[in-house]
Parts: C-alpha cells; structure tokens; sequence
C-alpha cells in the first residue's frame, strides 16, 4: 500500500455532496425522506438552452475548443458583465471553466504561495477553507453570527487583515446563510480594501436569485477596485444547468492567464456543448430567471413563515440565494432514546433517521449552532418538512 498525500488527507470531502448522496441511497432503498440538502434548483434548465444544445450535438460541436472559451461564450460574457454590472472586459479577461467552483480554484491556485492568508466569513461555503488547505495557504476566518444577520462588517474586516493577507473571498448573495449585502454595506467592505494590495475573489454565483428589491452590486463595481478583483459566476443557479458545468472567472489579464495555464493541464476546455448552451443562455431571453427567482422569493416567504413559529430556533430572514439556516443550539444536551444531540452533525443524524428530512450541518459551513436547508423544492415538500422538523425537535427530551 502505497503512502498517500498528506497535503489530501487533510482535506475534507463535501458535506454537502455526502448528504445529497445518503438521502439518495435512502430513497432508493424505499425510505420516505424529504432532502432539503442540494444547492440545486428543481427547476428544469430552460428549454431555448437545450435546444442549443441539442443543435450543437447535431451539427457535431463535440471536439475540443479553445482552453479559455468559446469565441462566442466569452463575447456573451464581456456583454454580461457590461450590461448586468456596468463593468468592462476584454475576452483576454475571461475564463470559461467546469464550474464556478473550478473557476474559484483556479485563481486561487494561479494567486497563492504557502503561508500566503486568505480571508472570508464564516458561515461559510463548505469549499472554500478546503481550497485554501490545497493552495497551502492559511484561512483567516471572520465570524458573523445571527445577531448581524450572517454579515461582517468594516471593522472586522479591517481587523483581519495582516501583512500576510493574500485574497479576500466575499459572497453575496451567500452560500450557505442567504445573506446579502446592500450596495451600501459592499461599498463599506470596499473602501477598507480600496488602498490594500489585496485580491478580491467575488463569488457571485447567486447574483440573479435576490430578494426584497435588492440590486445586485458587484464589489468590482467599487471605484479602483476592478483591478483588484476577480469576479467569479456561473450559469448553474440562475439557468438552473447545475450538471452542465459551466462557470467563469473575469478580472486582470496577468491573473487569468495563470489560472488559464493551471487549467490546460488539469481539464483543458469546459464541454463544448455546455458552452454553446451557456452562449445561448446568456444571449436568451430572461423570462425564465424572473420566474425561478420570483418563485425562490414566495418560498422563502412561505419557509420564513413557518419557521417563526418553531420554538428555540433562531433563522435570519435569507436575502437571496435559495437556503436558510437556522440556529438549533438551544436543543443542545437533549436526548432521543437516550442518544444525546450535541452537535449539528447529531442533530442533522438524528432528523434523517427519525423523521426522514436530510439537511446539512453546519458544522461544514463554520457554525456548529446551525443546520442550513434548502428551499429549492415544492412548497407541499417545505410545508411536510417544517412539519417533521418541529415534530422531531419536539420529541427532544
């Protein structure tokens, strides 16, 4: 047996991925379980887009393409990101990756040195503390609790940073809380980092799916800082095309360069049919992102409603994305048939064993106190499953 790596073996698998998976093999052994587990909208991809596809298999687009993009992908993104977020770049600017998450890799990989810091939030999207380990570099993690409804501010980030603070990681809307920054609050982050020498990685992947009249503001968008950041997104929330893997990577030339040259020897190009669905995604009309977005509202207002009616529970109102997450601490030191709930990770086995609702525990996000669930499914299946959850809280001795 062969010695493995130890750089890997501190790495942690995705909690997230775990769960989807048990839920599944529950399901398939006949078990009645409600997942509330995958970051995934249950909407299908829109059907303009598969047609885009299909056309590409048809008219046989199935060889390689250009590392960094289609022509005509990364035409449609510049036009994205002019139109969307008022922001300029060049197609030598662009990265089409598999993903987002492979986008955020990349960069970080092509930015960062051992011991090199790198700063974000907690609670956190469960990748991020586990890229850092892969790069070598050391997380520095602000904690926002529920008290500020998930969100750091200016001062903390001043704080944090240290001579050593290679990247700042920021996502609004967030995996896995749903907090969202106001323009107001992105340009207070920003004018701390204004005058630092510190890259920006912008994690925006859920830029459509906002609440409350919200706009969306890319801290890009932050006099002088556009040089200083790279702006990450995708189109698997907002066009629901989570398994066509499609992300990308937009800020200064020299830096995508290198995060295009770690990607040629590692996967090459992002799948060539994706990328003609993505192209006509982005060039498509938007009727469909209104509806799903319009919808994810309704359901957080739903879930939202019953959840101010579960005793002990503190959940934050989510201001975009399609999750809430909820702090279950205060049912900490009790018991079921005399196995006690000490953790979110207890908490999470215990509500899919006994009253067959799979969430994810928050230990994996930075935040033992909470579990996160997603309300990316029918409003019946958020209905039955706050019914299990208070149920299965009550039982809790």
């Amino acid at each position: 047996m062969f010695e493995l790596s130890k750089l890997i073996s501190t790495v942690e698998g995705s909690a997230t991925l775990a769960i989807t998976a048990l839920v599944k093999k529950l399901k398939a052994e006949g078990k009645d379980v409600l997942s509330f587990s995958a970051g995934e909208p249950d909407f299908p991809t829109p059907s303009f887009i598969k047609e885009a596809a299909i056309d590409a298999i048809n008219k046989n687009f199935t060889y390689y393409t250009p590392n960094v993009g289609t022509p005509d992908l990364l035409a449609a993104i510049v036009s994205k990101f002019k139109k969307d977020n008022d922001l300029e770049y060049t197609p030598q600017e662009i990265l089409v990756s598999n993903g987002a998450k492979h986008s955020l890799y990349n960069v970080l990989m092509a930015v960062c040195n051992p011991g090199d810091e790198v700063i974000y939030q907690s609670p956190y999207w469960v990748s991020y503390p586990e890229m850092v380990k892969l790069v070598q570099g050391v997380s520095v993690v602000i904690h926002a609790g529920t008290e500020s409804g998930y969100k750091i501010t200016p001062d903390q980030l001043r704080s944090a940073i240290t001579p050593k603070t290679k990247v700042f990681i920021f996502n609004s809307p967030s995996n896995p809380t749903g907090a969202t920054y106001t323009p107001e609050e992105i340009m207070a982050l920003g004018e701390v980092l204004a005058d630092k020498n510190i890259l920006i990685l912008s994690d925006e992947i859920y830029e459509k799916i906002i609440f409350d009249g919200i706009k969306h503001y890319s801290i890009a968008q932050y006099p002088g800082l556009k040089d200083k950041t790279v702006v990450v997104n995708g189109l698997s929330k907002a066009y629901s095309m989570t398994g066509w893997r499609i992300g990308y990577a937009a800020g200064p030339k020299y830096i995508i360069d290198e995060a295009a040259k770690i990607q040629s020897h590692s996967t090459s190009n992002a799948c060539s049919v994706s990328q003609k669905a993505a192209t006509a995604a982005l060039n498509g009309p938007t009727d469909d992102l209104e509806m799903m977005a319009k919808k994810f509202e309704e359901r957080r207002n739903l879930i939202m409603s019953e959840m101010v009616k579960i005793p002990g529970v503190k959940c934050p109102t989510p201001g975009g994305a399609f999750y809430v997450f909820f702090d279950v601490s205060e049912y900490y030191g009790r018991q079921y048939n005399g196995t006690a709930i000490d953790s979110s990770s207890d908490m999470c086995t215990y509500l899919l064993a006994e009253v067959n609702i799979g969430l994810v525990p928050g230990d994996a996000f930075g935040n033992d106190d909470c579990v996160r669930m997603s309300f990316a499914c029918s409003d019946a299946n958020i209905l039955e499953g706050i019914r299990r959850l208070k149920a299965g809280l009550a039982n809790l001795k």
